[in-house]
């Protein structure tokens, strides 16, 4: 059967590690990770996923020191410069009011088509789980009626995920997308972000067609 999940959301953890192993300053493993990003958006094409969800960083990320703050926030920049060039649908979804966000992806914080558009690309900048779901507070009590819950959501735009695939060899969620996430299967790599080889992504499809997809039900 050949069961290739429609929504795939990826957490490409490992790049400080990557950086320290070689004797780098932890900054330079941000942009390290950027031709991986392209290599795997790429393979998810051809392979007909047609949805993806990448972390750039998270609100909890800016506790960093200042120089890997600046590091990733231009790695954010340059990966957006970067997409222009693929044919995708492409979303920031994060907080814009706080300063922590490039003021340079502003204009796509609505969605952008580049080329032909084939895939949806969801970008998740200065995300925060607490963030995105303060959208459930708004919806006005003399309502008798409620909305889907993702609907509702600040990432409102971002569907359901059905696979997670994340980098690093660590085994939590990092508040990814916690409502579009609540179902979908995780599939771990021990290897580094920036050290990303198509075998991983290959391999992570296959596991995924053996699971028992049932929702719950």
């Amino acid at each position: 059967m050949n069961k290739i999940p429609k929504h795939v959301g990826v957490i490409p953890d490992g790049n400080r590690r990557w950086a320290v192993k070689r004797g780098l300053p932890k900054k330079a493993g941000y942009d390290a990770g950027l031709p991986p990003g392209l290599a795997f958006l790429r393979l998810c094409i051809k392979e007909g996923v047609k949805e993806v969800t990448a972390y750039g960083f998270t609100q909890d990320n800016t506790k960093r020191a200042l120089d890997q703050r600046k590091a990733f926030q231009q790695a954010c920049i340059d990966g957006v410069e970067i997409i222009k060039g693929e044919d995708v649908r492409f979303l920031v979804v994060g907080d814009t009011e706080s300063p922590m966000f490039p003021k340079e992806l502003l204009p796509y914080t609505t969605r952008t088509t580049f080329g032909k558009g084939t895939i949806k690309v969801n970008f998740l900048v200065n995300y925060g789980w607490q963030w995105d779901l303060k959208g459930l507070t708004h919806w006005p009590q003399e309502k008798t009626k409620m909305p889907s819950v993702l609907k509702m959501l600040r990432s409102s735009d971002v569907s359901r995920i059905d696979l997670i695939m994340r980098w690093g060899g660590r085994r939590r969620l990092s508040g990814l997308l916690p409502a579009q996430a609540a179902y979908a299967d995780f599939y771990i790599i021990d290897e580094l972000w920036p050290d990303f080889k198509p075998e991983q992504f290959y391999q992570a499809l296959d596991w995924y067609k053996k699971q028992d997809i049932t929702l719950g039900g």
